[in-house]
């Protein structure tokens, strides 16, 4: 069956209609799944198999019969560990359909029909007797319900009930403890993510509304592959602290909860961040153990086990606090049942309470601008760029009009002398924040802001002002892939009939380029994983494989590859520009070529992102931040996702001139979609 379905199109601005079948959401949910990433996961499949080995044998040799409970299946991986162990039955719940009936699939082409019993439930509505879905309680309980902040899945709900309903008292559980550890740290550079700093354009102070300064922040944990932040970037005050452990082998509690570390300050500093990771013990004498510490935790880091479905977390303190050498300090980590928040007190001023109610956002900043949004206006050398940008084209009787979402630009083109300044900011909460920067620095009448759309905007609304610099950084909050902030071309497109004959724009254009590289992991979430621990998981490729054949076209998908390393293996070519001077094209914009690989190695996709030219001299890359290195290192823009197009094999290169890659793009203007193709061939 299918159905029309409303999606708002993040490049064009318009509504469109579609036909999708009843099976897209979930289509997209496993395409963009982790599954892969957490079957290639050698370290966490090694230990899980060692624990539940470990329990087997202990009820085993109490002569008790083995039943296993294995909640969130997924592929049945856990469940076929335990049954090859010695289990006498399991159990394996997995509440999302598509994902059971993989599991189903699994276990029966490994044999293992009559000894697992997959059940399409929640575990909450799992019932246990005669009639029931199980016969009888479970004596081992073997979950993977964790997720970065360990909790946020409802592992401690599931835990809960599970003990309640569906296992023995006096059960094993594998894993058989969790627990979470934190370092305190001042960071210039991650708490540039969570407050705006004091801004300078041309001589004057752009400084930070007082509600924001004193705002929580968002409550969301920031998750991140902490071993891609360099340890000279941050300072650790203190040591990395125990905060508490969750022992699952007995009744546990979703209750609100409070733990207090005690320490003393290592250096003076200012608190800003918490640092945070957790790791589970499979067993009761904590012998098997998988971690997710950091690399720079490690003596030998590249034996760091690398993972993305489990990350490392980053908390942000309500304040920063200054604190000196050898002052004692209270870290508090409390939790509801399924996040964590983090609080600081002098010792003698601690007060657990004070932590329990978890810390939200009152000044809508954090709700606006993402933390990577934060960490982008907050980078000089950007705003430098922007400000040299309008300085150049800006005169004092410019009647300017701003497109982006939540951005600075117009208080900038204000400063810097401009006649008029409007803005256009269609949505109220964003429209807030602006009036708040614009009333701390006494700038309310410096810029009027439009809650109206591009096509809706007419000369009254410009007090009868034609438009002489239409600007843009360009930065819509819809925006997931790189040209998706064509949308600005668009609004240019609207405006156009209001735009004086020689208006400037900027940015004046914007250029897709292209680089085909090896990553040194984030490979593994899209490379297909054939057998695991000894077991058959095709059937989980294929599903994957469908889902990412639902849709006509293989698609792009957004990364932030400043937390993903990878080698350039050609050099980077420009393939398509869109000049923004222009109104938007009737017609497709076509880009065809070839790049010679100048690398060796495995090339496992082609990485995209949109550099704008604000100017005809300064430019700012929304993906490359330097050149290439001669051995292929590349660094990324860490404030924007680029769009990375995974090949569906892997292919070696010689870097001798042998192979190149082949592409071709099509810009359709009418959906703003980019088609695109790529392949490695032989010249």
């Amino acid at each position: 069956m299918k159905t029309f379905c409303g999606r708002a199109n993040p490049t064009t601005g318009a509504l469109d209609w579609v036909e999708e079948s009843e099976e897209y959401d979930y289509h997209q949910e496993i395409a963009r799944s982790c599954y892969a990433d957490m079957l290639h996961d050698k370290d966490r499949n090694e230990k899980y198999y060692q624990g539940i080995r470990a329990a087997v044998s202990r009820v085993k040799a109490r002569g008790e019969r083995v039943v296993v409970l294995d909640i969130g299946t997924g592929t049945g991986l856990l469940s076929m560990m335990a049954v090859t162990a010695g289990a006498d039955f399991c159990y394996a719940i997995e509440v999302f359909k598509p994902m059971a009936q993989a599991a189903t699939c699994i276990t029966e082409r490994n044999g293992f029909a009559d000894k697992i019993k997959v059940i399409n439930k929640h575990s909450t509505e799992v019932t246990v007797g005669p009639d029931g879905d199980m016969q009888e309680q479970a004596n081992i309980l073997v979950t993977e319900l964790f997720d970065t902040e360990l909790i946020g899945e409802g592992a401690l709900p599931s835990y809960e009930h599970a003990h309640m309903h569906l296992v023995k008292a006096g059960c094993e559980a594998v894993p058989h403890r969790a627990t979470v550890y934190a370092q305190l740290v001042e960071s210039d550079m991650l708490w540039k993510w969570s407050q705006i700093q004091t801004i300078e354009v041309d001589g004057n102070k752009l400084l930070p509304p007082s509600a924001v300064v004193e705002c929580a922040g968002a409550p969301s944990v920031c998750d991140i592959q902490l071993s891609q932040v360099p340890p000279e970037s941050f300072t650790s005050l203190g040591p990395i602290c125990t905060m508490f452990s969750v022992d699952f082998s007995k009744p546990v509690s979703s209750a609100a909860q409070s733990y207090t570390a005690q320490f003393k300050a290592q250096t003076s500093g200012r608190a800003q961040v918490v640092l945070s990771w957790w790791d589970i013990e499979m067993d009761p004498d904590g012998n098997i153990v998988c971690t997710m510490a950091p690399s720079w935790t490690y003596s030998e880091p590249r034996t760091y086990p690398w993972r993305d479905h489990w990350m490392q977390s980053v908390y942000f303190l309500p304040a920063e606090k200054n604190v000196s050498e050898g002052e004692e300090l209270s870290l508090i980590v409390s939790h509801d049942d399924y996040s964590l928040w983090y609080s600081l007190t002098n010792s003698e001023q601690n007060d657990v309470k004070v932590a329990q109610f978890r810390p939200c956002c009152t000044c809508q900043a954090h709700l606006v601008w993402t933390r990577p949004r934060f960490g982008e206006l907050n980078d000089e050398q950007r705003t430098e760029s922007y400000v040299n940008a309008l300085r150049s084209i800006l005169k004092p009787d410019s009647v300017c009009l701003s497109v982006s979402d939540g951005s600075l630009l117009p208080i900038f083109a204000h400063l810097l002398g401009s006649r008029k300044v409007f803005s256009l900011e269609n949505s109220g909460m964003a429209k807030q924040v602006i009036e708040q920067v614009l009333h701390t620095n006494s700038l309310k009448h410096g810029v009027q802001l439009l809650g109206i759309r591009p096509e809706q905007l007419s000369l009254a609304d410009l007090e009868g002002n034609q438009i002489s610099v239409l600007m843009g950084e360009p930065y819509f909050s819809t925006s997931l892939l790189p040209w998706h902030s064509l949308f600005f071309w668009y609004c240019r497109t609207a405006v156009a009939q209001l735009l004086q004959p020689n208006a400037a724009i900027l940015p004046r254009a914007a250029t897709l380029y292209i680089v085909a590289v090896e990553f040194r992991d984030l490979w593994r979430i899209r490379v297909p994983c054939g057998t695991c621990e000894g077991f058959d998981v095709s059937p989980m490729d294929e599903m994957i494989q469908r889902s990412l054949d639902f849709r006509e076209s293989w698609e792009a998908e957004p990364h932030p590859l400043w937390e993903y390393p990878c080698r350039a293996l050609t050099k980077p070519r420009p393939v398509m520009t869109f000049d923004f001077t222009q109104c938007v094209p009737e017609q497709p914009i076509n880009s065809e070529g070839t790049v010679p690989f100048t690398g060796r190695g495995c090339c496992h996709a082609v990485v995209l992102w949109m550099e704008y030219q604000l100017t005809e001299d300064i430019t700012v890359s929304m993906g490359l931040t330097k050149p290439v290195s001669e051995e292929g290192a590349c660094e990324w823009n860490p404030h924007r996702k680029q769009g990375v197009f995974f090949f569906r094999s892997v292919r070696e290169t010689s870097g001798n001139g042998r192979e190149d890659l082949s592409y071709n793009l099509t810009f359709e203007p009418h959906t703003g979609d980019i088609k695109m193709d790529f392949s490695v061939t032989e010249p």
